[in-house]
Parts: structure tokens; sequence; C-alpha cells
């Protein structure tokens, strides 16, 4: 009988890049620089009106597409020596160096990926790991013309980048609207698997706007199960009239292989991106000083709330463009500019892709009725990464199964939270318990209980006496980076 194992899932954006180094496969990033030029255009599609499968088989398509996929090589020079026999023999011996003498040369690292021509006077759009690095970046056309390419910008956060070849008359890619899109559409991926050149495969579109899979900071993803292997990164997903739906980008998979998931960013949030980077050389994404979670039917239920769509605000940044423009703690966001939100991946791609200045009209459920609310979209700023302090520890057993203590001044600055604060702290979670099934943590700052605040463990103690089959906590707790956040979680008692 087969051993039993552990699976292991990776899911990995830079996996699409196949990468070789001292004779083997790696996986390997490389890229970045230059301001953008003038913007050129580029190639639009008619709109699309269904599937279009031809007799003899996908060779139009293909012959349409394929010459506007190129190869990319991106070459960085590895400098560490981490990775050599030598240094693991004296890594984790504080202070000591190497000997000079005993250190691997710096060394060349070469990855491959792919990439798409977007329009014919030389710009082509792949993935931001793809060049990330790279000190230069070869792109082979389909036909086997060569050219040196420059790095024009990269937005890490969606994992796309820009380069350019001194080029004119390129095969440009005709660009299909992503949003038009539907499960099980066929599409096919166009791209350079392993290193071998222009492959295509053939599958259809599983799934539309993944998001949370914690590949990218901005996901939007279509997943489709036509073959994509490390170097497919960068490539194109085409429907069956030969237009771009997606850049292929990441995999699911336990093997770094495939295994039939696949994602691409949609045609339209990559050419929204590529835009920026051509006008700005960078990205600017919008921003409003919220942070939204998900409605699980155990909050919606605590929230009045007969459905999951929406995203439920847990807090709100003080002086920021939310709080400016009303919008509360609590409140269900159902509506941006008209459109429905179904969940806090759909909403922060909608406020992101939202150029600073512009208002927002917001629709938002607030203790069982609606409201309207302006919010004027400012420019988000790059992330800041704060320096956590230790939990204490001390308390006594709550019914929920967590050990609770007031939170004092001093208390609050090893949390690293403003004295000011109010609430009680998690100081411990006992295994199996309601608190812990709940995902409530130690070190957790309990600021309300069924939407009432807590001041003190007794305030605590007497609220959760009540007898309620589910509590609805609002817990502060600091996120990996360091940074503070509220979010609601609804604990559900046993019995």
């Amino acid at each position: 009988m087969q051993k039993d194992r552990k699976t292991v899932v990776w899911v990995l954006a830079a996996l699409l890049m196949v990468g070789s180094l001292a004779g083997g496969l790696v996986v390997a990033q490389s890229g970045r620089t230059a301001p953008a030029s003038a913007p050129a255009a580029i190639a639009q599609s008619p709109e699309l009106v269904g599937p279009l499968v031809p007799a003899n088989g996908f060779s139009p398509i293909v012959k349409k597409t394929g010459p506007s996929v190129v190869s990319i090589t991106s070459t960085s020079i590895r400098t560490a020596a981490e990775g050599d026999s030598l240094s693991q023999l004296f890594r984790g011996f504080p202070g000591f160096d190497l000997p000079e003498q005993f250190q691997m040369p710096a060394r060349k690292q070469r990855a491959a990926g792919s990439g798409v021509i977007m329009t014919s006077d030389g710009y082509i759009l792949t993935n931001s790991h793809v060049v990330e690095g790279a000190t230069k970046v070869h792109v082979v056309l389909a036909d086997k013309q060569e050219f040196d390419a420059t790095v024009i910008g990269k937005d890490p956060d969606a994992d796309i980048a820009l380069i350019k070849v001194s080029a004119s008359g390129l095969p440009a890619v005709t660009v299909g609207d992503s949003s038009k899109v539907e499960v099980g559409d066929v599409a096919l991926a166009i791209g350079n698997p392993f290193a071998l050149g222009q492959t295509v495969t053939m599958g259809i579109v599983s799934a539309l706007g993944r998001t949370g899979l914690g590949i990218e900071r901005f996901e939007n993803f279509i997943q489709t199960d036509a073959a994509v292997n490390p170097g497919n990164s960068g490539g194109a997903l085409v429907n069956t009239r030969g237009e771009l739906i997606g850049i292929n980008t990441a995999i699911l998979s336990e093997t770094g292989g495939n295994q039939g998931i696949g994602f691409a960013i949609p045609s339209n949030m990559a050419r929204s991106l590529m835009n920026q980077i051509k006008e700005h050389g960078k990205v600017t994404r919008g921003f409003i000083g919220i942070l939204p979670q998900d409605l699980t039917p155990q909050l919606a239920s605590s929230f009045g709330i007969k459905d999951t769509k929406g995203a439920l605000v847990s807090q709100v940044e003080e002086n920021s463009p939310a709080a400016i423009g009303g919008l509360l703690q609590g409140d269900v966001i159902r509506e941006v500019n008209g459109s429905v939100v179904n969940d806090t991946g759909e909403l922060r791609n909608r406020i992101a892709e939202v150029e600073p200045g512009t208002n927002l009209s917001l629709k938002v459920l607030r203790n069982g009725a609606e409201k309207t609310l302006s919010v004027k979209v400012a420019a988000r700023e790059p992330e800041t990464t704060a320096k956590a302090g230790p939990a204490p520890d001390a308390g006594t057993s709550g019914k929920l199964g967590v050990s609770i203590q007031d939170l004092s001044p001093q208390v609050a600055r090893q949390l690293g939270i403003p004295p000011s604060a109010s609430g009680v702290v998690v100081t411990q979670v006992q295994p199996d318990s309601p608190a812990a099934e709940a995902g409530i943590q130690r070190g957790d700052v309990v600021q309300e209980v069924n939407r009432k605040p807590v001041k003190s463990s007794t305030d605590f103690r007497n609220a959760v006496a009540q007898d309620s089959k589910s509590v609805l906590l609002l817990i502060q707790r600091r996120d990996p980076q360091g940074k503070n956040m509220t979010i609601y979680t609804v604990v559900e008692r046993e019995g």
C-alpha cells in the first residue's frame, strides 16, 4: 500500500517562470526600471457575441494570436552564497562570516517566461516576477526575431510588468473584453513552458473572480483548466476569436506542474494597469481607508441581513476619505456606483481601480436601513510595517473558552495600540473551545460584544453571560505586517 503522507499544496505565482542555474531547473524571479514614454494605441476587439469553434480546429486562432506571444529570458546576478554548501555549514553561528577565499563568486542566473505584444511599436506585457531583479531582458518573437528589452515599469501587487523593445510593425494582440467571459467558455493558453518555445494548450474557463488566494495583493483571477506550466508566466489566455482575455500568472499544484487549475489576470485589469505604467511609470490605486471583511452566514444573521452579499466594514481609519464621507464601522457596503458588491475582493478591486480624486457612490446597510454615501477616493500609499509588542499573560476563564484582563495603558503600549483604547485583552484561548473555533487569538482586544462597547472584564463577562447561542465580537489585532486592524467574528456556543 502507498505510504500515507501529508499533501502540500503550492500556490505559486513565480512557479510559472522556469529558470536555469548550474545546469538545473529552478524557479527564479527577475527586474525593474525606467519611466514610461508616450502611450501608443492598443488594438481593440469587437464585442463578443458568443463562443466560436471552427470546424477545422483551433489552428486559425493560433495563427492569428500566436505571433503576438513572445518568449522572455531574464538574467540576474546572484551575489549571495546562501545556497552553497559551505554557507549552509556555517549558518547559525552569529557574527561568523564565511572567509572570502571560500565564498562562491557572483554568477548569472537565467529564467524563462512569456509575454504578449500589446502594441505594434514594441510594448510587451508580462508578469512582474518574470523580470524581477533582471539586469538583462531578452525577447524572442514567434518568427525568431530577437530583441533586448527595457523594463518600463512594474506592479508587483498585481504581478504585471511592461517591457519595451525597439521595433515597429510588430503583430499586436487583439484585446478582448474580459467582462464578457463566462464559465464554460473555451480558452487557449499560449506561452513558453519549460523554455521549450511557443506551446498551445486548450481548456475551458472553470471559474471567474477568484480572490483571497494570497498570491497577489490585488486578485481577480480567471481560473482555467488549460494546461499551464512553469514558463507560461506572462503568456496569453485567449478566447475562440483569438482575443486576449487574460495574462497567465499562477497555478495551484501539489507537484509544481499543471494539475488543471491555472489563474490569469483578466485582460481589462491588465490593460488598465498597463496604461498607467505607460503614462506614469507606475500604478496608483484608489483608497478610502476601511478594513472590509466578507459576510459569513453567522455575521449576516448577527447584523439582521438575509444574505451574504456585500462587505462588512470592520474598521474606518480616522480622517480617511471613508470617515469624512460618513462611513461607519458596522456598515455593510452593498453597491459601488450602482453595481452590486458580492464580497471584499470585489470591493477592494473596484476601489483600487478608481482614479484618486473621484467621488464614489456607496449604498450601505446600517442597522437594517439603506443609506447612500459619497466618498472621495484618495491615492493608496505604500504599506508600512510596524513592530508588534508582546501579548499579556494573565486573566480568568470566560464562558467562551478565553481568559481576559482589563486593558491598561501599560498593556496597550505592549500591544502597540493607543493608551486611550478601550476593551479587554485575550490572554489565553482554550484549545477546542468555541473561541478557538472562531479564530480568537491571544493578544486580541475585544472592543464590543453584540454591538455594545466593553470597557472592563466585568462588562465582558456580563455581556457574554446573556442567553444567546451566538456572540458577535468586534476585536482588534495586529496583522502580519504589524498594523492594527479590527474585525467582526461570531462565536457559536456549544450545545
